[in-house]
Parts: structure tokens; sequence; C-alpha cells
């Protein structure tokens, strides 16, 4: 083999050399995320928990993102938009729920190790999971008064408290499509939480009884999709602060497991889980 022949065949080096930052770190910015991490005690495990709950954040922020796109979608009848938002979001849910991994066998000594840091903090008051919530159409105006000191996350969170969430574009959607979805539900005030409707569950029932590759029922299997999750990560949240702390209050105030019990306890998407009944 020629000399030449050979260095044909030998691996390019890859670019190593660049005026400032790498375009990776200008892009991913993983000084700034990895530069994140101010712990609070001396106890080692608390910088698992402390990133955990940071990448639950990030996590957040990527629903939230494919929840909205899913949304005006739906407000523009761009269905196939919707679906794939959609599907997407529960992909991301099912990391968003991993993420209870690293926590989930904590005993109640190692959370007591480093519990003391939390201070008053407590996930409740988390933001972005706010803005979850809200696109779920779990709306409370209860739940601004955390963010009343931070003026821009406050604005957006009022923001997503007077419009209409994922569920309610869903309903308008199945409207304009020729369902009987009543005008009490589609003039309803989407600041206050979504209350289950006998009407709005005699539609699904109707659509889940016909064709089932419809786009209407492709719809509805999405959604239901991304409803299982959501309860799911509600009873992972539930047992993992059961086994690391019983029945003690919560952080920040709360009340611990037995408001994660009640939470658990909700379907959201309601009618899409009672229709099922009927069909």
């Amino acid at each position: 083999m020629s000399h030449e022949a050979h260095e044909a065949e030998e691996p390019s080096t890859p670019h190593l050399d660049f005026a400032g930052t790498t375009p990776y770190e200008d892009y991913v910015q993983a000084d700034v995320l990895t530069h994140l991490q101010h712990t609070l005690s001396d106890d080692p495990g608390e910088m698992v928990f402390l990133v955990t709950t940071q990448v639950m954040e990030l996590w957040f922020t990527v629903i939230v993102h494919e929840w909205e796109t899913a949304t005006n979608a739906l407000r523009e009848d761009r269905v196939p938009v919707a679906i794939d938002a959609l599907k997407r979001s529960v992909r991301e849910l099912e990391a968003l729920n991993a993420s209870w991994k690293p926590l989930g066998q904590l005993t109640p000594a190692q959370f007591n190790a480093y519990r003391s840091a939390l201070g008053e903090g407590s996930g409740f008051q988390s933001a972005m999971y706010r803005r979850m919530e809200f696109l779920l159409a779990e709306k409370s105006a209860s739940m601004l008064v955390p963010h009343r000191g931070a003026p821009r996350v406050h604005a957006e969170l009022e923001k997503a408290l007077h419009e209409p969430s994922l569920y309610d574009e869903v309903l308008r959607f199945l409207a304009r499509r020729g369902c009987a979805v009543p005008e009490s539900v589609l003039k309803r005030d989407v600041s206050q939480r979504y209350e289950p409707s006998a009407a709005v569950e005699a539609v699904w029932t109707g659509i889940y009884a016909g064709d089932q590759n419809s786009e209407l029922a492709r719809l509805g299997e999405a959604l239901t999709d991304v409803a299982e999750l959501v309860w799911r990560w509600r009873n992972d949240h539930l047992v993992a602060t059961r086994r690391a702390m019983g029945a003690k209050a919560g952080t920040g105030g709360s009340a611990g497991v037995a408001w994660l019990e009640k939470r658990a306890q909700k379907n959201v998407f309601p009618e899409l889980w009672t229709a099922r009944s009927h069909v």
C-alpha cells in the first residue's frame, strides 16, 4: 500500500483549535449548566438531589414547549402538528418520570442529612411545573402568590392562567368538527380549574365508538398517553416522598404525603377516562 493510500485511510482529526469557546459550548452552554450546583450541606447525597431537581426543571421546560405547540396547532386546526408534539411529550414525560429513580429509594436518614438545606423550598413552588399544570387545565390563581417577588415569572404565570388550556383548545377543536360540546364548556372561565362534563364524556364516547383510526380518535389516544404519564408522575412523586419522609409535613409548609395523595387521585382530561365505560 502506498504512503498516500495509507494516509487516505487514516481517520481525519476533528477540529480542535477554536478562537473562542467551542461551537458545542456556544450552543449547549454546558459550562453554565455544570456550574449551577451550589450545595448547602456537607452531605454527599445532596448533589444528586440538587442535580435531579434541576434536570426535572429542564424537562418541565421542554414539555411546556410541546404542549404550547400542540395548543397553538389545535387553535389553527393543524391536528397532525398537535399530535406530533403530544407524542414527543410522551417520550419526554417518560424521561421526566425516570428522574425519580435516583431519589426513589432514599431512606428517611439519608433525606434528613440534607433536608434542612431546603429551608422553605418545596417542589410545589416550581413556576415551570405550574405552567404544566395550567396547560392541563389545573388552574388556581392562588398558585401565583409564591411568585410575586419575581415579576417576569409572575407575569408569565398570570398570562398562562388566563389563556385557554391545552384541553380547552381540544374541546374547541372538537366543536368545530361538529361534536356536541356545550356552550357552557366552550365559554367557561378558563382561569378556573376544568370540571368534568357529562356532555363532553358523551362526545368522547361517540368518538371511541366510531372509527378507531380517525383523526379524532388518534388525538384522544395521544392525550390519554399524556394523561397516563402525568398520573404516573404524581404517583412516583408520592411513593418517593412517602419512602423518604413518611407522613411528616412537607417542606415549605406543604402537607407532604397527604397533599400528594389527593393530587394522585385526580386524572387530567377526565372524560377521556370515564367515556371508556360507555363504549
